[in-house]
């Protein structure tokens, strides 16, 4: 990410992809105070579970953000998609969204019928998409059933996903990278938003 671009992600969890992200920031284009602060404005972040949203709060301050105000405790998945408009597009998406569950009842409302599902990676993923500004980055860590997989809604996304994007780059990650967290196959997926 370059310094003025908007940097978002959605399930931030403890901030590790923040982080970095501000580490690349300050060590290729902060010369100055006026720089930090827009690299401060930069970042946002969003975690629903109590103690990981703590944690990347306190990671924040611990890269030199005193007070980490954009990361904000809430489920990004409970505000209605229809809601999401032109002004909370970001320039760059970094995320490794919470996969192989389900989200709580009613959740899955909040998006339109043709995309609704409770698969949490699934809702993010929809999600992702419509977040970023034209041009815009994402780089995004997935199950495996979501590229390869055969569900109605997967097909539904993917076809999202290849229509709306330029889908560049698809590292298949070996199994069991994420253990003991998780044994599900992953891969992670770059691509750009179409104009």
């Amino acid at each position: 990410p370059q310094l003025t671009e908007s940097v978002l992600d959605p399930a931030c969890g403890t901030g590790g992809f923040l982080s970095c992200t501000i580490d690349h920031k300050r060590s290729n284009y902060v010369q100055s105070a006026q720089d930090e602060e827009v690299l401060v404005q930069s970042i946002q972040g969003v975690e629903k579970k109590a103690l990981p949203h703590m944690l990347c709060t306190t990671n924040m301050i611990l890269h030199g953000i005193d007070t980490p105000t954009q990361i904000r405790h809430d489920n990004t998945l409970s505000r209605p998609y229809k809601d999401y408009g032109s002004k909370d597009r970001v320039d760059v998406i970094v995320t490794n969204p919470p996969f192989g569950g389900t989200e709580e009842d009613g959740i899955e409302n909040n998006f339109p019928a043709s995309i609704r599902t409770k698969e949490t990676a699934n809702l993010f993923m929809a999600l992702i998409v419509k977040l970023l500004k034209e041009n815009g980055r994402a780089a995004v860590v997935l199950h495996d059933s979501f590229l390869f997989g055969d569900g109605i809604v997967e097909t539904r996304l993917k076809n999202a996903l290849l229509t709306q994007c330029k889908l560049h780059t698809i590292v298949r990650l070996p199994k069991g990278v994420f253990n003991p967290y998780t044994p599900i196959k992953t891969n992670v997926l770059f691509f750009t938003k179409k104009p």
